[in-house]
């Protein structure tokens, strides 16, 4: 093929007689430092110290100018033989350091003969001081490549890269360092001094790693063949073992050839490039000057060598003309059947129409029934029970059990068959594998074991600040801009590179720790890394991937996969930046959103849900005594993942309930069933939490210990055995689920707001849905306090309140259940109990018959009194599920000293330091209630100001009547005083509340009190991972 014209900035240079074009200063010196180089690595010939000294100075120098100097940065860009002197020194330096690190190269390949932990520590040690320069000159060349790419025209230095096969030097540079700095190095074992030397070198290799990274992008920026060439070379790992998978027969043999033919039919560099290269191959190549001739075994030789000598099968660059793709089964010739057919691979594109969203062109899945989600999840908790729970079984039940099994009327089991049954279309399109898969291995569906692919391993080497070239090279290949120029076959190569990600295990296994990584970092939404993943993800949602991604990355034994979970944050952070700005409704982008939407809440609701609510009930098994609680299936760990699975399912359901257009979609789908059902496992399965924990077991503990102490009886006595230290953390069947019930009650209170604009009433839909699943009673449940759930009372308020507005039905109800709560008799009233608000059990309460006299009330003159500052004592006493000895009275006395000064009036300040949390009167049978932590102290100083002020209207009134006695009267429990002044009302009410103060504060004294010193705020829970 003839080479085409030279430009005339090429023709226009100066040149020596041979024709050659005279080198620059920089270009002599840096060539002559890379031939050094090569020759100390290759040991032909030996070079001195004082040699190499100048080798680091001119190398040195050469990348201060590359960062400092534009112009010797594009005239070293366009050296072809700087180019194949970078390659030259790479090349050597690769077995060099393998040697000296890792072993031969020969053993890289072969297990048997691969060097062990121990014994490549030694090697890094031994040759530390050789390692060491060699590798600071190798990451300052890669800087120097890196550099060279970033040029006003960056595609003739790409061109000439790829010409010198440097990109292949990269790809192993790239597996040097990652098989380097992922073996699992003992350092416990080393002196200190071998440790320091094994931790410079290390993080040498990780600098050379990532610099590599960053070169890797420079390369590919903007270069479709550059792209295609590097995606192909990481994803179609022949090492990898490639299976059917079950989503769609996947070729990967065939696809690679494909890809290579494409390359092959797009191999054409820019027309300077080219030139470039003709001009280096006749002027110095062909006369035997060094670095010698460019490497001819590639597509791309066809550019630079004489035309005929090798076959060009290159697309005419002047033909711009569209093609249609062909597909000619026919074609022997398999790179014409591909060049007919014009795209990348037929057989990506048959893959993705096989394993794409089914809804992708029409609703094809519909969404699954409430009905099918209750026989869901009726299976997952007869599965639950009867595989785990054995215990607590009477020899009746046993015996009965025996019966039915006799009749023929076995214990229900999940099956297969019956759930494609109930829900073929989900199972069958989705594939969501509702079949139990106890056949498979865990260890195996963990992924352990070496991880298939060239950077697979780079996420669990580098930290967040040096993996940003990663991310950023896997944006570069995928993400499709707005305006990008598609193929003349009319193909977008952003979105092939995307399908091919995902097709290729290589590609699955990337995604999934960069997934990971985010977990593992704890990486926030302002950061860059979730930045660039969030446009990854944002990536595959454009190919309509993200349900095959979701498949791919489940684990069978987690209900949701950490990187699940990640993905679930990812696509609610994508939604959250949509409702800033939100598409049209009719819009393609509103669409797939909308699709993308339709998957997640089928995923929620025939598998999230349901196996979420049977561990609750199994939870409530235990919790009410019919299941052991050694039988619970999952430990701590497990459950940990399945609640941050639910809670980022719940974030993305708020997202989407907060624009009116999304919302409906919910209703529609009646997302309340869902919620429900939540709530009413957490409210069978888990107690609530007691604003004041008591702690009985640990106090008796102490004493005992205390006696321990003072009998003279050593650790091993047979007669006072210490008790075991308490556990680091609640079990599993105790598992709190803390803060879903507070994100469950946002998402109703969303979902029964009135529509945009109005204020009343409430949607009159999301309220029958409510009542028709029974969820009125168990919002009623929520008012209760609950220290898992703070804050839940409060927004079960507002749920009450859109729930009750306008529904006749929800008002109904609730005053028939009122009705069927009988008001206690005289006689039973006296021996209930009272829920205190954050005190746990119940409180012993007597209330005073209608003809007991009332107890003579405190004189405020004597409250005056300086001889008189403090109450009378009062008695209180607590027994309840909170105290475990049982229903016990144990008199506490409680004294709350106020101060009155000269005037007469309470002293403020000596009553705030008095001040304890308010507790408030709640009917029997209610449950306590109240707000913990800041909650209680802001009650408690509302209730600090109210008695102030009454102070201040107390004062005005005993000066304005002077003189006068207090006049008692009126009822106790149930009213109070007689026809008295209004002041004398509020003077009354002042010190009931000091009162109900000094009662709380005996409550306080005799609960928290024992265990106040050892234990503190033990509320707090652990963030995932």
């Amino acid at each position: 093929m003839a080479s085409s014209p030279s430009p005339p900035e090429l023709d226009a240079l100066p040149r020596n007689s041979n024709g050659r074009r005279p080198l620059s200063i920089e270009e002599v010196c840096f060539t002559s430092a890379m031939t050094c180089f090569e020759g100390l690595l290759k040991l032909d010939p030996a070079i001195g110290t004082r040699t190499m000294f100048y080798v680091t100075k001119f190398i040195s120098r050469t990348l201060e100018k590359t960062h400092a100097l534009k112009d010797v940065r594009e005239n070293l860009s366009k050296s072809v033989e700087v180019w194949i002197w970078l390659t030259r020194d790479f090349a050597a330096a690769i077995p060099s350091l393998t040697t000296r690190s890792i072993g031969p190269l020969a053993s890289l390949n072969d297990p048997d003969k691969g060097v062990t932990p121990q014994e490549s520590t030694t090697l890094i040690t031994k040759n530390y001081q050789s390692l060491r320069d060699d590798l600071q000159l190798l990451i300052k060349l890669m800087h120097i490549a890196r550099n060279l790419l970033v040029v006003p025209e960056p595609e003739i230095p790409q061109d000439l890269c790829a010409a010198a096969q440097f990109d292949q030097m990269l790809y192993q540079t790239i597996i040097l360092c990652v098989n380097v700095t992922s073996k699992a190095y003992d350092g416990d074992i080393l002196e200190e001094g071998a440790r320091l030397k094994l931790s410079e070198i290390t993080e040498l290799y990780k600098k050379l790693l990532v610099t590599c990274l960053q070169q890797a992008h420079n390369w590919i920026a903007k270069n479709d063949r550059n792209k295609m060439s590097f995606w192909s070379t990481v994803l179609f790992d022949e090492d990898a073992i490639e299976e059917s998978n079950l989503y769609g027969e996947f070729r990967p043999d065939v696809a690679k050839t494909e890809v290579q033919n494409w390359y092959e039919r797009n191999s054409r560099f820019c027309p300077k490039a080219r030139q470039l290269l003709i001009e280096y191959e006749e002027t110095v190549a062909r006369h035997g000057i060094p670095p010698g001739h460019l490497p001819c075994i590639s597509p791309l030789a066809w550019n630079w060598l004489p035309e005929g000598s090798v076959r060009a099968r290159a697309d005419d660059a002047s033909e711009n003309t569209k093609i249609t793709p062909q597909w000619k089964d026919d074609e022997p010739d398999k790179f014409k059947q591909d060049q007919a057919y014009g795209r990348v691979s037929r057989e990506v594109d048959t893959w993705w129409l096989k394993i794409r969203d089914p809804n992708y062109d029409d609703w094809v899945v519909p969404m699954p029934t409430v009905e099918f989600a209750q026989q869901r999840t009726e299976n997952c908790k007869a599965n639950l029970v009867n595989r785990y729970a054995h215990s607590y079984r009477t020899e009746e039940q046993e015996v009965e059990d025996s019966v039915h099994s006799a009749e023929g009327n076995p214990v229900p089991e999940v099956s297969g068959e019956q759930d494609a049954k109930e829900g073929g279309h989900y199972a069958h399109d989705y594939n969501d594998d509702m079949i139990e898969e106890e056949d498979i291995d865990d260890d195996e569906s963990y992924g352990e074991g070496p991880m298939s692919g060239l950077l697979t391993e780079v996420p669990n080497i580098l930290d967040p600040k040096q993996i940003e070239a990663l991310h950023m090279i896997v944006k570069s290949c995928i993400l499709d801009n707005a305006g990008l120029a598609l193929s003349r076959a009319g193909e977008n190569l952003q979105k092939t590179r995307c399908r091919m990600f995902l097709a290729l295990e290589c590609g699955r296994s990337l995604l999934r720790e960069i997934l990971v990584f985010i977990a593992v970092w704890e990486k926030s939404e302002q950061s860059l890394i979730f930045q660039l993943t969030t446009q990854i993800v944002e990536a595959i949602h454009h190919s309509a991937l993200i349900p095959y991604a979701w498949q791919s990355l489940r684990i069978p034994k987690d209900i949701i996969s950490p990187a699940q979970t990640v993905l679930l944050r990812l696509v609610n952070n994508m939604f959250r930046a949509r409702n800033a700005d939100p598409p049209k409704p009719d819009s393609k982008e509103h669409l797939r959103d909308v699709k993308l939407l339709h998957f997640l809440f089928i995923q929620f609701r025939s598998r999230i849900v349901p196996e979420c609510a049977a561990l609750m009930h199994l939870q409530a098994q235990i919790r009410n005594g019919l299941c052991d609680p050694s039988d619970f299936p999952v430990d701590s760990w497990d459950m940990e993942r399945a609640k941050d699975g639910l809670t980022q399912f719940l974030e993305l359901l708020t997202t989407v309930n907060e624009l009116q257009e999304t919302r409906q979609y919910l209703i529609e789908w009646e997302a309340s069933y869902e919620l429900i059902v939540l709530l009413k496992g957490l409210e069978a399965g888990v107690e609530k939490a007691t604003m004041v924990q008591p702690v009985p077991a640990r106090s008796a503990q102490r004493q005992q210990h205390d006696a321990g102490e003072h009998d003279d009886h050593g650790y091993d006595s047979e007669d006072h055995p210490l008790a075991p230290p308490p556990p680091l953390q609640e079990p599993a069947h105790k598992f709190p689920w803390a803060g879903i019930k507070g994100q469950i009650l946002h998402i109703l209170a969303g979902l029964l707001q009135p529509p945009t604009g109005r204020n009343s009433p409430g949607n009159p839909e999301v309220q029958d849905q409510i009542l028709r699943h029974n969820g009125l009673v168990s919002l009623l449940n929520c008012c209760v306090y609950d220290d898992h759930n703070r804050f839940a009372r409060e927004r079960v308020q507002i749920c009450l309140k859109w729930l009750m507005d306008g529904s006749n039905a929800a008002n109904k109800f609730l005053r028939d259940l009122v009705a069927m709560n009988p008001q206690p008799s005289p006689q039973q009233a006296a021996q209930q109990g009272v829920r205190v608000d954050g005190i746990p059990g119940e409180v012993r309460a007597r209330v005073r018959a209608p003809d007991e006299p009332a107890p003579p009330r405190p004189n405020l003159n004597t409250v005056h009194s300086p001889s008189n500052r403090s109450l009378p004592p009062l008695t209180a006493t607590n027994a309840g599920p909170g105290n475990p000895g049982g229903p016990s009275h144990v008199p506490v006395t409680a004294v709350l000293e106020v101060e009155v000064d000269e005037n007469g009036e309470i002293d403020r300040d000596s009553l705030r330091e008095h001040i304890l949390p308010p507790i408030r009167h709640q009917p029997p049978g209610s449950g306590g209630g109240g707000d913990g932590g800041e909650g209680g102290r802001n009650r408690s100083e509302e209730l600090l100001r109210n008695i102030m002020t009454l102070a201040d209207e107390q004062a005005a009134a005993a000066a304005a009547g002077a003189g006068s006695g207090v006049e008692g009267g009126g009822g106790g429990g149930g009213g109070g005083g007689g026809a008295v002044a209004n002041p004398r009302n509020r003077s009354e009410e002042l010190l009931r509340d000091i009162i109900t103060l000094a009662d709380e504060a005996a409550r306080l004294a005799m609960i928290s009190r024992p265990g106040a010193g050892e234990d503190g705020d033990e509320t707090e829970e652990e963030d995932f991972m």
